[in-house]
């Protein structure tokens, strides 16, 4: 499935017209992707509980994201755009996987644990993640950190500042360091 999820964020991306992003230009603008290309408004929204058909939430639980696509809009936890543009950027391409992949069920909402999870030791294995959020989040990091540039940043970076290559891939590409550690993985044979 993995191989399916990148190749149908490789179809988006080679459908997005040049005066949005020319397929070389980095980050990937992903919110004018998701308003432009398909028509979905991103919101910054301070209590995503309150947006209709979410579930109960335990104590300390947050949401990161959610789509509502009868509405055509990707919900964005406002404190965490404003605290992690990184992570925003993922969460839009999150919820935008989601309605490439998965619209037909109705809202999706996403728990912030699933969402970009901080790096492997935090989070629950990925097969005790529902798959639909394991595939949004490859869709994601597939659209956000397209492999064909990621090894030639990567190639480049490597060659000529070893030290400080991995602090500018996150940098170029707006991923955080879980995003672009988890991406190089799958992209890069031998980091």
């Amino acid at each position: 499935m993995r191989k399916a999820v990148e190749e149908r964020a490789g179809r988006v991306l080679a459908s997005v017209p040049d005066w949005i992003w020319n397929g070389d230009t980095l980050p990937v603008p992903v919110e004018h992707i998701a308003d432009s290309c398909f028509g979905l408004y991103v919101r910054e929204v301070d209590d995503l509980s309150a947006a209709p058909w979410v579930p109960s939430l335990r104590s300390g639980q947050t949401l990161s994201g959610l789509l509502l696509p009868g509405a055509g809009e990707i919900w964005v936890n406002a404190a965490e755009a404003r605290d992690w543009p990184a992570r925003r950027r993922f969460t839009i391409g999150h919820e935008l996987g989601h309605w490439c992949l998965h619209r037909a069920g109705g809202a999706v909402w996403c728990r912030s644990n699933t969402v970009d999870p901080p790096d492997e030791a935090d989070r629950a294995p990925r097969r005790a993640y529902p798959p639909e959020e394991s595939e949004a989040n490859e869709f994601a990091a597939a659209l956000l950190m397209p492999a064909h540039l990621v090894q030639r940043h990567y190639e480049r970076l490597r060659r000529h500042d070893p030290q400080g290559c991995f602090a500018q891939l996150c940098r170029i590409f707006g991923a955080s360091g879980a995003a672009m550690n988890r991406r190089l993985r799958s992209v890069v044979a031998s980091p």
